[in-house]
C-alpha cells in the first residue's frame, strides 16, 4: 500500500500535514531498520516516486529529519542519511551521560508514587523478558521507553527534546548489542538502580546511576 492510500479518507484539511507525518514515520523506520543505510541519497524526486506521494511531503519530511539529525544536508549534493562513527557516537554519549544524570536528579524531587509505580512495572517487564530470547527493536524501544518516563518525571522540556534528538542520533549507529543477554541483563540492572535512588529520593545517587549507565550503554555499544 502507497502511502497516498493509507492516508486515504482523512479530513481535506488536515492531509497535508497528516502526509508528511506519514512519509516522516515511514523514513523514519526505513533508517532505524536499516534499509535507507548511513550516507544514502535522500533524493526527494526518487522518494516521492517510490512512496507514491508529491514532492512536497517528501521535502518537508526530509527537512524534518536534518533537524532531527538523521540526516545531513550539503549544498549542490543535497540530503543524506547521517553516518555516526565510533568517534561520534563517544560524543553523543558524553552528552547523554550529563543530560540523563540531570533529568534523574530532577525527577527525584518530582516522581509521584504512581510514577515509581510505573517505572517499577517497566523495569519488572524487562526482567521478565530476559527469560525469552533476545528481541533487537523490542529490547531497544522498551529501553528508551523507560529513558522517556524519567525524563517526563523531571518535568524539563527542554532537556527531554535534547535527550530526544540524542537518542535518535544513537540509533544510527548499527549494533548488535540488544542480541547478548549479559547487556540486557546490565541494562535492567541498571534501570533498577536508577528507580530505586528516585524511590529513595536520592537525588546524588539517582544522578550517579543514570551517568553510569550512559557510560556502560557506551562501552557495551563499541564492544566488538
Amino acid at each position: 500500500m502507497s502511502i497516498s492510500e493509507h492516508t486515504a479518507g482523512q479530513r481535506p484539511a488536515d492531509d497535508g500535514a497528516l502526509l508528511t507525518q506519514s512519509v516522516l514515520r515511514r523514513l523514519r523506520d526505513e533508517i532505524f531498520e536499516g534499509e535507507l543505510a548511513p550516507g544514502t541519497s535522500l533524493s526527494v524526486p526518487g522518494l516521492a516516486s517510490r512512496l507514491e506521494v508529491s514532492r512536497s511531503p517528501v521535502r518537508e519530511a526530509v527537512q524534518q529529519l536534518v533537524v532531527d539529525g538523521l540526516a545531513v544536508y550539503t549544498p549542490r549534493a543535497g540530503a543524506k542519511v547521517a553516518e555516526l562513527d565510533d568517534d561520534m557516537l563517544a560524543h553523543v554519549f558524553e552528552v547523554r551521560e550529563v543530560l540523563d544524570g540531570l533529568a534523574a536528579r530532577q525527577a527525584t524531587a518530582a516522581v509521584t508514587f504512581a510514577e515509581l509505580d510505573d517505572l517499577w512495572h517497566r523495569v519488572r517487564r524487562q526482567e521478565d523478558l530476559l527469560a525469552q530470547p533476545a528481541d533487537h527493536r523490542r529490547d531497544a524501544e522498551l529501553d528508551l521507553d523507560f529513558h522517556t518516563a524519567v525524563r517526563t518525571i523531571s518535568g524539563n522540556q527542554p532537556l527531554c527534546d535534547a535527550l530526544l534528538k540524542l537518542d535518535t542520533q544513537s540509533h544510527l549507529y548499527r549494533s548488535d548489542m540488544w542480541s547478548h543477554d549479559v547487556n540486557r541483563r546490565l541494562a535492567v540492572t541498571e534501570h533498577r538502580r536508577i528507580v530505586a535512588a528516585l524511590e529513595a529520593g536520592d537525588a546524588a545517587e539517582a544522578e550517579r546511576a543514570a551517568k553510569a549507565h550512559a557510560a556502560g550503554v557506551l562501552v557495551r555499544l563499541l564492544r566488538r
